[in-house]
């Protein structure tokens, strides 16, 4: 009981960490999206994974020698697809907010990143299990419609001026349509988890302290991902001319916006470094195991709609709106606990 209670707790605070990362975005200066978004990708998707990847090398060791005799090409091309879905992540951010970009986009991660990896294996192929998975994915998607219909709302009620205080580029129909691509992309996430198995396994044969084993399998897919969105990111510098913003702002700004995007990278890949530790408190419960990534994604929205609440992007909205949003959301946790019931049963 007190080894899962940690290991909720370790997941937590990761959680915390990565709905909260998209709040020092917001102090960025003079910088196009595309600047701050390739700089805080240095630091989410190489660097820092690249730093607790090293944790799981045991003494005399290096980090290539863990990854020799194992194939990457699984993990990299799924952090490719994952990066498509990163990439519109963080434009969901700006059409939509923190509370319902993320929202969206993290149910929709959510209840794919737990039915793909099992529609992928023999073992939970049945029929049966495919018509309930199913059944789950349109729980799913009411969910998704009824917070969009709050979203909808929200955007009748307010004026102009005010959608723009709250959230600068708002654009609801631009914004749902991102968010859902975003959530089925970053599915894609858990696939490379999946597929990387063969790397952790490695890892602690090797002698890598089990709570840092799954780091070197999330540096291939972070890696796959910072490929697909650098290649974007230069492409809009080449087309806005803006690859310029690194060097025309001040020293002073320089500096404050490479320090926001080095703690916005930072927050960003704890949720995936808790999962790692907090998954090996779940060792001796199959059940906990299975939960862990919906665990985490019911977090990240929950903690994202809590940030959205503190930087009132929902003010001004009236009851029947707040009530909507409730109700979506209701329905979407329920959406993301139903396939890992049925899975572990």
């Amino acid at each position: 009981m007190w080894n899962i209670l940690t290991g909720l707790l370790i997941i937590a605070a990761g959680s915390l960490g990565q709905s909260s990362s998209y709040v020092p975005i917001r102090k960025i200066k003079q910088w196009k999206w595309e600047s701050f978004w390739l700089m805080q990708g240095l630091f989410a998707w190489l660097l820092f994974p690249a730093l607790g990847a090293m944790l799981a090398v045991p003494e005399g060791s290096s980090l290539p020698a863990l990854y020799a005799g194992v194939s990457l090409k699984g993990p990299v091309v799924y952090g490719v697809l994952w990066g498509i879905g990163g990439l519109t992540f963080g434009l969901s951010m700006r059409y939509l907010g923190i509370a319902l970009g993320q929202s969206l986009a993290l149910g929709m991660c959510s209840a794919f990143g737990t039915m793909l990896p099992a529609l992928m294996d023999d073992s939970n192929a049945s029929p049966e299990k495919k018509w309930v998975l199913a059944a789950c994915v349109g729980i799913m998607l009411a969910g998704i419609t009824v917070i969009g219909y709050a979203g909808s709302l929200r955007n009748r009620k307010l004026s102009e001026e005010e959608k723009r205080k709250a959230i600068q580029d708002f654009a609801l129909t631009k914004g749902l349509v991102v968010a859902l691509l975003a959530g089925g992309m970053s599915a894609c996430f858990n696939l490379g988890l999946e597929a990387g198995k063969p790397i952790a396994e490695a890892a602690k044969a090797a002698g890598a302290n089990e709570l840092f084993a799954l780091n070197p399998v999330i540096l291939a897919v972070t890696t796959g991902g910072f490929f697909t969105n650098a290649v974007y990111c230069i492409f809009l510098h080449l087309k806005n001319r803006s690859g310029s913003d690194y060097f025309s702002v001040g020293g002073r700004v320089l500096l404050h916006n490479v320090l926001f995007c080095a703690l916005a990278g930072l927050l960003w890949y704890s949720q995936f470094f808790g999962l790692g530790m907090g998954k090996t408190f779940f060792a001796g419960s199959p059940v906990m195991m299975a939960f862990s990534w919906s665990i985490l994604m019911s977090l990240n929205i929950l903690f994202s709609n809590v940030w959205g609440i503190l930087l009132k992007e929902w003010k001004g909205s009236d009851r029947k709106t707040i009530g909507a949003l409730a109700i979506g959301m209701a329905i979407l946790i329920a959406s993301l606990l139903l396939p890992n019931i049925h899975i572990t049963l």
